[in-house]
């Protein structure tokens, strides 16, 4: 037996951005940059050490918004043209630095990568990637778990708890949908939660969710283990807390692996660097500048002046190279711990995900060289939070703390100046939305139905704690406040067909059409009773 189990958690998510009413819409470069950044580079991660026989265990939540957006036929189509245009330009980049050696080895990585990515996502998988990672699932080494409907920030939420429940078995229904079961774990979006969100989670038939370290160090009662270890809900949902000493290296932005000077340079893109007329194909339509993902420089030091050329060897070697280190300070930890523990301990490291590939170029290759290193060791295995239950079914009883993570740990990224202004509306609209359900709660005209579903979409995508995140981080504010308005006003229209009893059929389908995230949904999960047991009995002590 290991001395200590090492679990990785990466968190797959993206506000739902569908626009059918445009031709190209910049957002939605947010999807196709993350899927050939960082959903195929971790599929094409994770097919090779199968294919090598490393026994490699990984939990990544695939959010509701995400999987629809991987299953969309209007979305697949625009990201093969998206990922054509790039493997053209990347043949003129090719030409364009054929007398500059130090460029032309990267371009041509790009061209070779760019063409990886066509082959696995139309001939590998037919042009949807869930495809992929519900294979891994199935062979039992990826655990995907799912996430509230829209990402919905729930303890900002608390004071209706139906519109909290709705948020979880939305989910719950479309994970099964897309994986043929229900999910056994959650990731709750900004790792927020509340003291009696776990009775919900409980009901939809969650097993486990996540916490930040200081959710589970200030719990009602004192964790035995600390973060090591998880807690079981007085529900008997268990409650895993973040290591933060293991997350530091990889998110610190001063002592971090990505801040290394022989990595890519995330913020240097030919999309600002050349001359308009040469690359205007290959940005927006409005001529508006945007990344191509074609970056030529290593980070080499603060600032944009001074960059040096990228080395991919030297990239791939250095991540080689922290990778070792990573599993050699989890060696060490593990050891320690042991000596404290009377269990084997659990080191739990969350990241997002598109931090792995995206933010931090190598950051496939650091997690690929872990795996194989923790392969090659004794000392520390990689471990899913569900085989660590399986393994250890008697745990400390105790209630998690309010908590997120994020600036200050305590729900303040998702509330404060620049953001306040929506949960007024946010709230009232899920007051009315649970209204309507229980006024309707026998409807069975066609029309009314559906319009009943479509005002619960609605409500559902205002509800997206990016908009609050965007309005906090100053990037697109324009674009998230736009979207809080759209939605919110929508759903009150619906709500006044409804009222009013004077339907727009015509309305109604156009609201079908742009926003058709769950086709499955059902608004009866709006009632108050609308939950059900989902069976989790756990042994506590």
């Amino acid at each position: 037996m290991p001395l200590g189990y090492h679990s990785l958690v990466l968190h797959a998510h993206l506000p739902y951005i569908r626009h059918p009413e445009y031709e190209d819409f910049m957002e939605e470069d947010w999807l196709y940059e993350a899927i050939t950044e960082t959903y195929i580079p971790l599929i094409r991660m994770m097919e090779r050490l199968n294919q090598d026989g490393v026994d490699w265990r990984l939990t990544m939540s695939l959010t509701p918004p995400l999987c629809e957006m991987l299953n969309d036929e209007l979305l697949q189509s625009r990201y093969l043209r998206h990922i054509e245009l790039l493997m053209e330009l990347a043949e003129k980049e090719v030409f364009r630095t054929q007398f500059e050696p130090a460029f032309n080895s990267t371009a041509r990585m790009y061209l070779r990568k760019f063409r990886e990515c066509h082959e696995v996502f139309v001939d590998h998988y037919r042009c949807n990637l869930l495809t992929a990672f519900r294979n891994f699932q199935n062979d039992g080494k990826l655990e995907i778990i799912t996430c509230g409907a829209t990402h919905g920030f729930l303890p900002l939420m608390e004071t209706n708890r139906a519109a909290v429940r709705a948020q979880v078995l939305v989910a719950r229904d479309n994970y099964a949908r897309h994986f043929g079961r229900g999910p056994r774990g959650i990731w709750n979006g900004e790792c927020g939660f509340f003291p009696g969100l776990d009775s919900i989670l409980a009901e939809a038939g969650i097993r486990f969710f996540f916490v930040d370290a200081h959710g589970i160090l200030y719990a009602d009662k004192r964790p035995k283990y600390g973060v090591y270890a998880p807690l079981y809900c007085p529900s008997g949902v268990a409650a895993f807390g973040r290591d933060l000493e293991s997350s530091k290296q990889v998110w610190s932005a001063n002592e971090g692996y990505p801040g290394d000077p022989v990595y890519r340079e995330f913020y240097r893109d030919i999309g600002f660097d050349l001359d308009f007329e040469y690359i205007q194909p290959y940005i927006h339509e409005s001529g508006i500048r945007v990344n191509t993902g074609i970056k030529y420089y290593r980070i080499t030091k603060p600032g944009m002046e001074g960059k040096e050329p990228y080395n991919e060897g030297w990239a791939t070697g250095k991540a080689y190279e922290h990778a070792g280190n990573f599993v050699f300070n989890r060696e060490h930890q593990a050891r320690y711990l042991s000596g404290l523990l009377d269990r084997t301990p659990l080191i739990l490291s969350p990241y997002d995900a598109e931090l792995f590939g995206h933010w931090w170029y190598e950051g496939p290759t650091f997690i690929e060289a872990m795996f194989r290193k923790m392969h090659e060791v004794d000392t520390i295995k990689p471990i899913t939070p569900m085989e660590y239950l399986d393994k250890y079914p008697v745990n400390q009883t105790a209630m998690p703390s309010f908590s997120s993570w994020g600036y200050k740990g305590y729900s303040e990224v998702w509330l404060e100046g620049s953001n306040d202004w929506i949960y007024r509306h946010l709230l009232e609209c899920a007051d009315r939305m649970v209204d309507l359900a229980q006024r309707h709660r026998n409807e069975n005209d066609g029309m009314r139905v559906r319009a009943l579903n479509q005002a619960a979409r609605e409500l559902l995508l205002a509800q997206s704690s990016d908009w609050a995140f965007i309005m906090k981080t100053g990037t697109v504010v324009s674009y998230a406040e736009r979207r809080t308005r759209e939605h919110v006003l929508r759903f009150l229209d619906l709500n006044n067909m409804l009222d009013s009893g004077m339907m727009d059929e015509n309305k109604l389908g156009e609201l079908e059409w742009k926003d058709n995230i769950f086709p499955e949904i059902n608004y009866r999960h709006y009632l108050p009773d609308a939950g059900q047991s989902g069976g989790t009995t756990q042994v506590v002590w």
